[in-house]
C-alpha cells in the first residue's frame, strides 16, 4: 500500500473521529449524556455502531476525551516556539492557541459534563497525555533531564492548575464570563508568583505578612 493511499485512508479515518466527537458533544449537551445512547451518536454522525467502538470506548469518552493528534499539534507547536522565549511564555502562548482552535467545542463539553458531574474529574483526568508531552518539550527546551530536575514537570503541573481552574470558573459561572479572559488572568496570576489583590487593594505575596 502507497503511502498516498495510507494517507487518504488516515484522513477519512480522522474525519468519521471529529464527526462522531461532534455528534457526542452536539447531543450531550443538548440532552444530557445519560439520555443519549452510543446508538444514537452513531446514528447521527451516519456510521454504524462497531464503528464508533473503534474509535471511542463509551459515550464518555467522546465527550470528555482528548485526541492524539491534538497531542502531537500542542508537542509541536512548542518546539517551534521561537527559542527567546521563556518555558513559561512560550507555554501560556501554545496552550492559548490551543484554546482558541478548541473554543467551539467547549461550551458543548462544559455543557454535556454539568448534565453529569461525575465526568468533570474524568475530563481533567484526561489532560495526562497533554501534561506528558509538555514535559518532555520543557525538559528538551532548557536541556534538563526531568528524572532529575523538578522544573519541567513543575511548570507543567503548574500551567495545568491554571488552565483546570480556567474551566473551572467557566464552568462555574455558565460561559457568562470570556473564557480567554479568565485563561489570561490565570496565566497573569502565575506570572506575578500567585500573588493575589485584596478587596482594600493591596498586593500580597510569599514575602509580605498576610
Amino acid at each position: 500500500m502507497t503511502e498516498t493511499s495510507l494517507g487518504r485512508r488516515d484522513r477519512k479515518r480522522e474525519a468519521t473521529h471529529q464527526s462522531l466527537r461532534a455528534a457526542a458533544l452536539r447531543l450531550g449537551a443538548e440532552r444530557g449524556v445519560q439520555h443519549v445512547t452510543v446508538e444514537e451518536i452513531a446514528n447521527e454522525a451516519d456510521v454504524s455502531v462497531r464503528t464508533f467502538y473503534d474509535h471511542f470506548s463509551s459515550k464518555q469518552d467522546a465527550v470528555i476525551g482528548f485526541d492524539e493528534w491534538r497531542i502531537t499539534q500542542l508537542r509541536d507547536a512548542l518546539r517551534t516556539r521561537p527559542a527567546h522565549e521563556s518555558p513559561r511564555v512560550a507555554l501560556r502562548a501554545v496552550l492559548r492557541e490551543l484554546l482558541v482552535e478548541s473554543s467551539a467545542e467547549w461550551p458543548l463539553r462544559m455543557k454535556a459534563v454539568a448534565s453529569d458531574p461525575a465526568m468533570l474529574p474524568h475530563m481533567f483526568a484526561s489532560f495526562v497525555g497533554y501534561e506528558r508531552a509538555i514535559v518532555e518539550v520543557i525538559a528538551e527546551r532548557t536541556g534538563l533531564d526531568p528524572t532529575l530536575d523538578l522544573f519541567p514537570t513543575l511548570l507543567t503541573t503548574v500551567a495545568s492548575g491554571a488552565f483546570r481552574a480556567t474551566m473551572t470558573i467557566w464552568r462555574a459561572n455558565a460561559g457568562a464570563v470570556d473564557l480567554l479572559s479568565v485563561f489570561d488572568d490565570a496565566f497573569a496570576n502565575l506570572a506575578r508568583g500567585l500573588g493575589w489583590r485584596s478587596p482594600t487593594g493591596g498586593t500580597h505575596d510569599e514575602t509580605t505578612s498576610c
